[in-house]
């Protein structure tokens, strides 16, 4: 699933080409959203939270996408082949004279009036890419956190009422950086703030420069420490990568972890 790098990532590139520019073209194949006319509104942005988008507009509403497992926005130039949007994936289309933008594979798709974005989005925890998650959002989120008690860390850091943004790649990472066994009760991090600082610090580097995540990227010695390098040897000590467990289905999500730079406890098996 996209995490919070890439919709930070995505958000830019619908910015560069819609933000300012009037909509020639919009087409929103949802069944909820699908009468909803937006032909003429000129977009003031898109504004990602967590894993969400908010794409407002100047009459006062916006277009909430949600890209889930599968979904993607891309950018083609208007009038190109690529703006067509032909296919039975695409979910909304959006276009000025200039640029197309088209939405594939969407997991959510919602129209509201602007003032009414928290009732989608309210329940999150702070978004950790915001740029006052330090000042504002860390207390909020160890509060948050501390509510959890010995719920396992690898599960909070997922729990998107908590800190909004994290997936399983900067979940494992950042604890495999922090030397952190993925099954530590939440109430026996030693440092929660150090932790959370490291996913900061992965996801915002990503949006500078893109970590790649694909497994075939990972075995040719590019890309993550841990995550989808299960087998192979550790970067750092050359143990064999383990993969387990967060959650219980259906919201199993995959942890890779180092058992020797990230040691269980005694006795404890996984």
């Amino acid at each position: 699933m996209p995490e919070g790098d890439i919709l930070r990532r995505t958000a830019t590139r619908l910015d560069e080409a819609l933000a300012g520019r009037e909509l020639e073209r919009a087409d929103l194949r949802w069944p909820t959203a699908a009468t909803v006319d937006l032909v003429g509104r000129t977009v003031l942005g898109t504004v990602p939270y967590g894993k969400h988008l908010l794409t407002r507009f100047d009459d006062g509403r916006t277009l909430h996408t949600h890209l889930r497992m599968d979904g993607s926005w891309r950018i083609a130039r208007t009038g190109s082949p690529g703006a067509a949007a032909g296919s039975p994936v695409v979910r909304a289309v959006l276009a000025n004279r200039t640029w197309t933008a088209v939405g594939e594979l969407l997991g959510m798709l919602d129209v509201l009036p602007t003032s009414q974005e928290h009732t989608l989005i309210g329940h999150l925890g702070p978004d950790i890419l915001a740029d006052d998650f330090e000042s504002d959002g860390l207390p909020e989120v160890l509060r948050r956190w501390a509510e959890r008690g010995s719920t396992p860390v690898c599960e909070v850091l997922l729990d998107q009422t908590v800190v909004a943004g994290i997936g399983t790649i900067y979940m494992a990472e950042s604890q495999f950086l922090d030397h952190l066994w993925p099954w530590t009760p939440a109430d026996q991090v030693p440092d929660p703030i150090r932790l959370l600082r490291v996913a900061r610090a992965l996801m915002q580097r990503s949006v500078r420069t893109p970590m790649p995540t694909s497994t075939g990227d990972v075995t040719r010695g590019r890309g993550s420490w841990v995550h989808s390098r299960r087998g192979e040897p550790c970067r750092r000590c050359g143990t064999p990568i383990r993969r387990g467990t967060a959650r219980q289905p259906p919201q199993e999500r995959p942890v890779f972890w180092c058992p020797r730079c990230q040691p269980a406890p005694t006795s404890t098996t996984v």
